[in-house]
């Protein structure tokens, strides 16, 4: 394993954070003119597929239990999510997407996808594919996080 206090290693780790903070702000600004917030959308994201605890939640979100359930009942009351049982676990609750949440994500994920299609259309070739060939590395980073 690479020492971590290269300075090298350092240098990209504080440039690759810089960059991620910088792209949480554009992904912010992506959602300025959507009906959801950002925060609401990113939950939306997360009960795709087989949906989540809403522990999972609050850690994927970097919030207190509390105020995920607060979110999780905003998503309800408009309609698109909803508690039920886990069926893994008797005690538990799973956050599951309705159709309309699915249908927003969806509209969501059209608009944003165009905007960045835009921003991307003003790169050269050369800058869109090494930004191509990043994207696995990154999976690679989020893996790693995530596991």
């Amino acid at each position: 394993m690479m020492n971590t206090n290269d300075a090298q290693l350092q240098e990209l780790a504080s440039g690759f954070r810089e960059a991620l903070r910088h792209g949480v702000y554009l992904v912010r600004r992506l959602d300025a003119d959507g009906e959801l917030s950002a925060a609401q959308l990113s939950t939306l994201k997360m009960l795709m597929g087989e949906g989540q605890r809403v522990g999972e939640i609050a850690r994927n979100l970097g919030v207190r239990v509390p105020s995920a359930t607060e979110q999780i009942i905003k998503l309800e009351r408009a309609g698109l999510a909803r508690r039920e049982p886990d069926p893994t676990d008797s005690r538990a609750v799973r956050v599951i997407l309705t159709d309309e949440g699915r249908a927003a994500v969806d509209s969501a994920n059209k608009r944003r996808n165009q905007v960045m299609a835009e921003i991307l259309g003003t790169l050269t070739d050369q800058d869109r594919k090494a930004l191509a060939d990043a994207l696995p590395v990154i999976d690679k980073i989020n893996a790693f996080i995530q596991n």
